[in-house]
């Protein structure tokens, strides 16, 4: 067998450097559960970062890619393929969409979504170009999307960022109303923003942005590359917050389960691509919407996102009542299965460093704040497990 210190000395040799790993080299898991290289077990509160919304190797999933594997894998979409057409019509069946178009990542469907919001502006807006985003946002690390998400640490080595995107204080409506101009073309904002710290809207926040766009005849562009498919206790984010309905709506990240797949999604009213405006050599293939077209018609099945409501509150009630014997924690924020645990110091790091050594993977998301994104059939016994590790570091602390 390939020891551990083998595997990082072939990463530290072959990888481009750009990630500051943890020491585990895992290798297989299922459902909460992973294991190193080792053999040791952990509980996975990360989920592959809000990917794993139905676990590790769901039964499911990986039985419709085997089944996938040995029928076709890919083909150019100038064919039909029918795993891609399976999982759309779960997508619109199930939500206020009309039309998708598959891709391979979350930052690639918000690239398409712009690019279609940009093809609203030419076409309905007198050429309007302009996108309004919000500051702790996150978008993706493309060139364009960079400039879209909000986060100055993200766009600093990248300058001059791509033209055509305004960052704006998020949770605020006239922030957004004071920088339209005749040029903006749409707003994209997170119903609930995950990596800028997990903060959550105000009462009417999305509503308001809602009603103003279509007001000045804009898109309202959600990105639900992290909420959505079940994570905030509905299928899809927006379905939390009474009246909101986006125009355009970006996923990825649990849609394929694991495999790597995103979607933007639009109303009929703006669907104004057209043949030879947008394409993707992978985006739609066989093996990953079969993956994607399985987890969501398991997900919709079973009320998975009910679960992810129920375990949602039981966990972050379980967490408020830690404030109570921890003073330095200063909120506890959230919704279904995306919590935040903020702190009055900087204890991120060592908190995740210590769970890591007890056996429960967690997210450092900010200095102060513990992110947390179990898969959302985690059970009630699992997060009991994870709450008794996170309270034997948190002792360490006081």
């Amino acid at each position: 067998m390939t020891s551990t210190q083998d595997y990082k000395d072939l990463e530290k040799k072959y990888y481009m450097q750009v990630v500051n790993r943890m020491p585990p080299v895992l290798v297989e898991g299922e459902g909460t559960v992973v294991r190193d290289n080792d053999g040791k077990e952990y509980l996975d509160f990360t989920a592959g970062w809000a990917v794993l919304n139905l676990g590790h190797s769901h039964e499911s999933v990986t039985q419709a890619i085997k089944d996938q594997a040995g029928k076709i894998l890919q083909m150019s979409n100038l064919y039909y393929t029918t795993p891609q057409l399976s999982l759309a019509e779960t997508i619109v069946e199930n939500s206020a969409l009309d039309r998708v178009f598959f891709c391979n990542s979350g930052a690639e469907a918000n690239e398409g979504a712009t690019k279609l919001a940009r093809k609203w502006g030419k076409k309905e807006l007198n050429g309007a170009f302009e996108i309004i985003t919000t500051l702790n946002s996150f978008h993706g690390r493309t060139q364009a999307m960079m400039a879209a998400t909000g986060q100055p640490h993200y766009q600093e080595n990248w300058r001059p960022l791509m033209p055509g995107f305004v960052n704006v204080n998020y949770n605020d409506i006239s922030e957004i109303k004071n920088a339209y101009t005749e040029n903006t073309c749409a707003v994209m904002i997170e119903p609930l923003q995950g990596e800028g710290g997990v903060n959550v809207p105000q009462e009417g926040y999305l509503k308001q942005v809602q009603d103003f766009c279509k007001s000045k005849n804009i898109l309202f562009i959600l990105d639900e590359v992290q909420t959505g498919m079940g994570r905030l206790g509905t299928l899809f984010g927006y379905q939390r917050f009474e009246g909101v309905e986006p125009d355009v709506m970006t996923l990825a990240k649990a849609l394929g389960s694991g495999a790597p797949l995103g979607a933007f999604c639009s109303k009929e009213f703006c669907s104004v691509l057209e043949p030879g405006d947008h394409g993707s050599t992978f985006g739609g293939n066989a093996l990953t919407t079969a993956a994607g077209a399985a987890a969501a018609k398991f997900m919709v099945e079973n009320n998975i996102p009910d679960q992810a409501l129920e375990s949602g509150a039981y966990m972050k009630s379980k967490l408020t009542a830690l404030m109570d014997r921890f003073s330095f924690i200063t909120e506890v924020r959230g919704m279904g299965l995306l919590i935040g645990l903020e702190m009055k110091e900087d204890f991120s790091s060592q908190i995740v460093a210590e769970s890591l050594n007890s056996g429960l993977l967690l997210n450092a998301v900010r200095p102060n704040m513990i992110r947390f994104m179990p898969p959302l059939n985690v059970s009630k016994e699992e997060i009991d497990s994870a709450i008794h590790i996170i309270e034997s570091v948190l002792e360490g602390l006081k």
